[in-house]
């Protein structure tokens, strides 16, 4: 190929090369978009604790079948003309007909039972109301120009509280309380009848249901 020939080639190629780099920076120019990226923000630090925490569900119920065996977690006292033994005793007889047994010696009870008895005196009233023959008002009760003013009497009556409680001691709290109260007089043998009633009615809901 005669110089001059390559001469021109040589430029053509030149000039090629020249246009496409030219139009690679038109398109640079034209470009109006930026690249540029933000980071994620870090995830919050409790996410993962709450995630796993198990105060989010709900226990699951207590099986109070499994409850089979108890123990005193402190023997009770009595109140009044009412001994410990007493106590104790009737207590013993109320948790065998729910069918708790008293643990055996050297063995782990299921549950502890704890069992307060006190004196509490109580204000009643009682409205009598001997009627009349005009002038009754609301409820039936006469008053007014033609009627009686119903009487209100009030008298102070003591009662026997007994407040059971059983608790776990795998669980190491409560699992069950419940307490019922009798109307008592002096007489002795009243007060025994009063507290085997109380307790008998603080056991009625024992098993929950």
């Amino acid at each position: 190929m005669a110089p001059a020939a390559r001469t021109l080639c040589s430029g053509a190629r030149a000039l090629s090369v020249l246009l496409g780099l030219l139009g690679l920076a038109a398109c640079a120019a034209r470009n109006p978009y930026t690249a540029d990226s933000t980071p994620l923000p870090p995830a919050p630090a409790a996410s993962s604790e709450r995630a796993l925490d198990p105060a989010a569900y709900p226990a699951a119920p207590l099986d109070f079948s499994a409850y089979r065996s108890w123990r005193w977690q402190a023997l009770p006292a009595g109140s009044g003309v009412i001994s410990p033994e007493q106590v104790q005793e009737m207590v013993a007889g109320a948790l065998d007909q729910h069918g708790l047994r008293p643990a055996p010696a050297q063995q782990k009870a299921d549950v502890e039972v704890s069992v307060g008895v006190r004196n509490e005196r109580r204000i009643r009233q009682v409205y009598d109301d001997y009627g009349g023959y005009y002038g009754r008002g609301p409820y039936d009760r006469a008053y007014g120009a033609w009627g009686s003013v119903p009487l209100v009497r009030s008298y102070e009556e003591e009662v026997l509280v007994v407040q059971i409680e059983l608790f776990d001691p795998a669980l190491g709290s409560r699992v069950w309380s419940n307490r019922a109260e009798a109307r008592v007089s002096d007489d002795r043998g009243e007060r025994a009848d009063a507290l085997r009633r109380a307790i008998a009615q603080a056991l009625e809901d024992y098993p929950p249901r």
